[in-house]
């Protein structure tokens, strides 16, 4: 550590936010150059090195094969994909010196079929899987959380090229069963949801979440084993009802009431129903946003939700991608004078109605459910509207929010939320980019056949920050012995000269018996007290401290996770750490 490129700090960072933030920074794994641009200090770029050694291990065991592409690339293979505009702002663009149009490689589908189609034309070339651990580019509006959701990252991206649909599905889990190895040797907890596809389109789609309170997807489960993504949640619609026997809708005086909770209370006190009390799930809420799309046009959009539930920002954001929301500003509605604010209903909208206002609703929205709305009158509602026989929408959208105890789509029982980290994500791509990019092969009958393709990320970098959210302490860092930069933290406490020479000898001692150690041979006017904060901070699986007992033959060694200590004698710890490292068992019980 005398020589060690290593600054550790007492303070956390300005902007930290989440653990692995905090905890990073001060143990000098990473440091700020920018929002959301680090850099790996020596410490770091270990931890990275060992979670690249697992992901390549699996990758290869697989049969997959490794290729580099550049980071920074034309335009015209993005182009072609209608990326080059579909990314909009979050793709970094730039011009060389001769004009031509390059960018900042977000990710390389297109590269990857390019590639294929220059070397390969025959089915017998196939099944093919090739990968790469690459930095990635993407201009984030909001990098936060350190390297968790940072604008360059490093990622695993590796693609699979198949003749037809089976191959594609063999490729598909294979691909999902070396995910489950790689996750399980990076020791966090982690689950296996259902997962929207977006912008990268293709059919089959699942994300692996490191369980985390400081993650920023939200998931959900249910007892009987159903788990997705909240933006791939789908709703279990209730079945229509017939129109027969309902009573005609009635424009009523509803003043002051321009919120649910203003407008329920109200219903209460002057329109009290005989079967049961009014709740907000009897008002149809129609909430206006404005979509901006990548070519920089603006549509509006409106979407009718019950109104016990809100919109929910990142399920209405999958769901118009690659439209970005916006809102619904004053000028918007100065534009669209048919709109009365707090007041809106479906008769002004629609694509057929006075605004034009493309209008979709929450799937619950279903023929003959009778609702509260707004009359497009300042201080009335409607009540009774009946869905299919008062009004029709444009169509459905899934952007309400999901809540506890919604009911499973596939009937597996009620809901719960969580939350969690990407750390994976595998698509069935199919022929989107084959198809765009012309990637054909011979099959066996000598006739041409457009490859279908699977994609498959792993965050590389943010595996390390998810490893540390999950593991550590007041303390500091708490590696799994699988990732810590070194597998011994050696300590060499007091001023005694036989204590360092002795500590001195076991550093390498422990070297030669293979293991990576950290040997804190800081000078006296390093206290003891530092030396053991930032043994703690740092995190290593194992410390040992040679100190006064190493007189009489005893070191201490603690087991970093569990505070456990033991005395060991001199002549037993080489042969023991060893064992422990090899073999994964744990250290001796404390003494």
């Amino acid at each position: 550590m005398s020589r060690l490129f290593l600054r550790t700090l007492r303070d956390d960072p300005a902007d930290a936010e989440v653990p692995s933030h905090r905890l990073l920074v001060r143990a000098g794994y990473v440091r700020r150059v920018a929002p959301g641009i680090y850099s790996w200090l020596p410490l770091g770029l270990k931890v990275l090195a060992r979670v690249e050694a697992i992901v390549r291990e699996e990758m290869e065991a697989i049969g997959a094969q490794e290729v580099r592409f550049p980071a920074l690339l034309p335009r015209e293979p993005y182009e072609a994909s209608n990326r080059w505009t579909e990314y909009g702002p979050n793709l970094f663009r730039l011009t060389d010196r001769k004009g031509a149009d390059l960018l900042l490689g977000p990710t390389h589908e297109e590269l990857f079929t390019l590639l294929v189609k220059d070397l390969y034309g025959s089915y017998k070339d196939l099944p093919l899987s090739i990968y790469q651990i690459q930095t990635k580019y993407r201009d984030e509006a909001r990098p936060r959380a350190g390297i968790l959701r940072g604008r360059e990252f490093i990622m695993k991206d590796s693609y699979s090229f198949d003749v037809d649909d089976a191959g594609l599905e063999a490729s598909y889990q294979a691909h999902r069963a070396a995910y489950v190895r790689i996750f399980d040797r990076l020791g966090f907890e982690y689950v296996v949801v259902h997962a929207d596809s977006g912008a990268m389109g293709g059919s089959a789609s699942e994300e692996f979440l490191a369980v985390s309170d400081t993650g920023e997807d939200t998931f959900v489960r249910s007892p009987g084993g159903y788990a997705a993504n909240v933006e791939a949640v789908t709703t279990v619609a209730p079945d229509p009802v017939p129109f027969d026997g309902l009573p005609a809708a009635h424009a009523e005086q509803t003043p002051d009431t321009p919120t649910i909770d203003t407008l329920v209370a109200h219903l209460q006190e002057r329109f009290p129903r005989d079967d049961r009390a009014w709740t907000a799930a009897d008002t149809l809420k129609n909430v206006l946003v404005m979509l901006r799309h990548p070519d920089g046009s603006r549509s509006p959009l409106a979407v009718g939700v019950p109104g016990d539930r809100e919109v929910d920002p990142k399920r209405l954001e999958t769901q118009v991608s690659p439209a970005e929301v916006e809102p619904f500003g004053e000028a918007d509605f100065a534009a669209h004078p048919d709109l009365v604010k707090g007041y809106i209903g479906p008769a002004v909208l629609g694509e057929d109605g006075p605004t034009g206002i493309r209008y979709l609703v929450d799937p619950r929205v279903v023929d003959g459910t009778r609702w509260v709305t707004g009359a497009n009158v300042a201080g009335s509602h409607v009540i009774d509207l009946v869905a299919g026989r008062d009004f029709t929408a444009d169509g459905t959208i899934e952007a309400a929010e999901v809540r506890a105890g919604d009911p499973a789509p596939d009937g597996s029982g009620p809901l719960e939320l969580a939350r969690g980290i990407e750390m994976g994500h595998i698509f069935q791509l199919g022929r989107k980019y084959a198809e765009v990019l012309d990637l054909k092969v011979l099959d066996e009958n000598g006739k041409l056949v457009t490859v279908t393709m699977g994609s498959y990320g792993v965050g590389v970098s943010r595996a390390v920050a998810a490893v540390v959210e999950s593991s550590h302490d007041d303390l500091g860092i708490v590696w799994p012995r699988a990732l810590a930069p070194y597998d011994v933290h050696l300590i060499a406490a007091g001023k005694d000269e036989a204590v360092h020479l002795g500590a001195a000898r076991l550093y390498d001692e422990l070297r030669a018996a293979g293991l990576d150690v950290l040997f804190d041979d800081r000078p006296g006017k390093i206290s003891l007290g530092v030396k053991f904060k930032d043994a703690e901070l740092l995190g290593m699986p194992t410390i040992v401290v040679v100190g006064k007992g190493f007189a009489d033959g005893v070191v201490e060694v603690k087991d970093r996770a569990t505070g456990d200590r033991s005395d060991v004698p001199v002549d037993d710890l080489v042969e023991l750490l060893s064992a422990s490292v090899r073999e994964g068992r744990p250290l001796p019980p404390p003494t």
